[in-house]
């Protein structure tokens, strides 16, 4: 599956789909920390920079359109200004986009917020264009907490298939979701709470969504480190040279907002695992 991303930030999506076989064509990322881990894990997929000049980008297929546009204008704690902001039009380009190069599959992350800004209008707006478009789509609010990391994270993910709504709601819905999520799962959250100790007003400023527990240790700033697992990344994955300065010396600042704008990797792995399990039965 060969797949380009916009909004990239650091590649949750690249992380998790990698073990599955599948390869990125191309980012879109402007600021200038991703940009750089980017460059720094992935030299040969080159990055294209601002997604608004989709036009000028190579014609080069691909199978499926990934990204996460941005959620500020959408967020409960923002002003919602939907799509009057600059940045909720970003879901419009991310149309745009999918128009030019008509990949099969898409996937489309938000914040739960994007259903209700502007009464439900401009999601509206969202899913009729796909449609528009020849997209048969899904979508579902997904918390990755179930998925095995230590956080209530909820976002939701739309995912389309061009020409059949069938194959979109096979990859995000499953007989046992009917009943419910799973259980969140007890090993990781054992494993992560051996290494955190933090209250929730401290970890509510770095996802900006907190936790119940309080740790009975020293309480703490989460480290960078944790921060990448609590996303599911791996240990120093935003460890880089960074402005002259040695990958040890790397500020953990651009690290926390890296990561607080990213999507969960163990979420992103579940989806395209689901893809690709659609596309082995429909394929055979």
């Amino acid at each position: 599956m060969k797949y380009g991303s916009v909004c990239s930030g650091v590649e949750a999506a690249t992380v998790a789909w990698h073990p599955i076989g599948w390869a990125p064509q191309w980012f879109s990322e402007i600021e200038k920390f991703p940009s750089e881990v980017l460059q720094h894990h992935y030299p040969d997929v080159p990055n294209f920079g601002d997604m608004t000049k989709f036009k000028e980008w190579s014609d080069d297929p691909i199978d499926l359109l990934v990204g996460g546009t941005p959620c500020q204008s959408f967020s409960v704690a923002g002003l919602r200004k939907g799509l009057d902001d600059p940045r909720g039009n970003l879901m419009l380009t991310y149309l745009g986009i999918a128009d030019r190069y008509k990949p099969k599959w898409l996937v489309w992350e938000n914040v739960p917020g994007v259903l209700s800004s502007n009464k439900g209008r401009d999601f509206g707006t969202f899913l009729g264009a796909l449609g528009a478009l020849g997209y048969g789509f899904a979508y579902r609010v997904l918390d990755a907490q179930y998925f095995g990391v230590a956080q209530r994270r909820r976002r939701v993910f739309v995912v389309g298939y061009l020409g059949d709504w069938r194959r979109a709601a096979a990859v995000l819905f499953e007989r046992e979701s009917l009943s419910g999520h799973p259980a969140p799962s007890r090993e990781a959250w054992e494993r992560i709470a051996d290494t955190i100790t933090v209250g929730a007003n401290q970890y509510s400023g770095f996802i900006g969504e907190p936790v119940d527990t309080v740790y009975s240790r020293s309480i703490r700033r989460l480290t960078p480190i944790e921060c990448e697992r609590l996303q599911g990344f791996p240990d120093n994955y935003t460890q880089i040279p960074w402005r002259n300065k040695a990958p040890e010396n790397c500020p953990d600042g651009p690290r926390y907002k890296a990561m607080g704008n990213s999507m969960a990797v163990p979420v992103m792995r579940w989806i395209g695992e689901k893809i690709q399990m659609v596309e082995d039965i429909t394929d055979g």
